[in-house]
C-alpha cells in the first residue's frame, strides 16, 4: 500500500501548484490618491531643480571671481570652463529633469499614466548624471586645479600634492554624488513597478 500524505502536506511539485494558483489580491489605489501623489512629487522636483539652479549661479559667480583673482592662462582657463560647464548643466536640468504640470485628466488611466512617465523621466535623469551633470563640470576643474598649482609660489613637490588632493576631494565628492543618485533611481524604480501593477 502506498504512503499516504496527512492532509497539510502535499508533494512539492503540488504545493508549487498550488501556491501559483492562489488569487492575486487586486490592488487598487483612488484617483484623488493618484493626483495627490503627482502633484506632490512634481512640486518636489520644482524645489529641487530652484536649489540646483540656485547652486550653478553660486558656482558662476566663483569661478567668475577666480578668473579675475588667479594669475596663469591655464587657471583661468579652467575658470571658464568650469563656468561653461555649469551653464551646460542648467540647460540639460531643465531639458531632462523639469518639473510638469499635471494634466486636468478625469480618467485614472490619464493620471496614473502621467504620474509614471514623470516617475521614468526623473529616474531616466538620475541613472545618466555622469553624462549629463558631473561629466561636464570635470573638464573645468581639471584644468583649473593644475592651472592654480602650476602658479602657486611653493616648492614642486608641494604643488604636486596640493594638487593630488583636490583632485581627491573633488573625485570623491563627485563619487559620494553619482552614489546618491543611483539610490535615488533605485527607489523611483520600485514606485513605477508600483504603478505598473496598478495599470495591469
Amino acid at each position: 500500500m502506498p504512503n499516504q500524505l496527512p492532509p497539510n502536506e502535499l508533494p512539492q511539485d503540488e504545493l508549487c501548484n498550488a501556491w501559483q494558483k492562489q488569487p492575486v489580491e487586486n490592488i487598487t489605489m483612488p484617483l484623488e490618491e493618484i493626483r495627490r501623489r503627482a502633484g506632490k512629487f512634481q512640486h518636489r522636483i520644482w524645489w529641487r531643480n530652484a536649489r540646483e539652479y540656485a547652486a550653478i549661479v553660486v558656482v558662476v559667480i566663483v569661478f567668475g571671481y577666480y578668473f579675475k583673482l588667479v594669475p596663469g592662462l591655464v587657471a583661468r582657463a579652467g575658470a571658464v570652463m568650469t563656468i561653461a560647464g555649469a551653464l551646460f548643466v542648467a540647460y540639460q536640468l531643465h531639458r531632462r529633469a523639469s518639473s510638469e504640470t499635471a494634466p486636468a485628466a478625469t480618467e485614472f488611466e490619464q493620471c496614473l499614466g502621467f504620474h509614471r512617465r514623470g516617475l521614468e523621466r526623473q529616474r531616466d535623469a538620475l541613472e545618466n548624471v555622469w553624462s549629463w551633470y558631473l561629466g561636464p563640470l570635470i573638464p573645468g576643474l581639471a584644468v583649473f586645479i593644475a592651472g592654480t598649482a602650476i602658479t602657486v609660489p611653493i616648492p614642486i613637490r608641494y604643488r604636486v600634492l596640493t594638487a593630488a588632493l583636490s583632485f581627491a576631494f573633488v573625485g570623491g565628492v563627485f563619487w559620494l554624488v553619482a552614489k546618491l543618485n543611483q539610490i535615488g533611481a533605485r527607489s523611483l524604480q520600485t514606485k513605477i513597478d508600483e504603478l505598473k501593477a496598478l495599470e495591469q
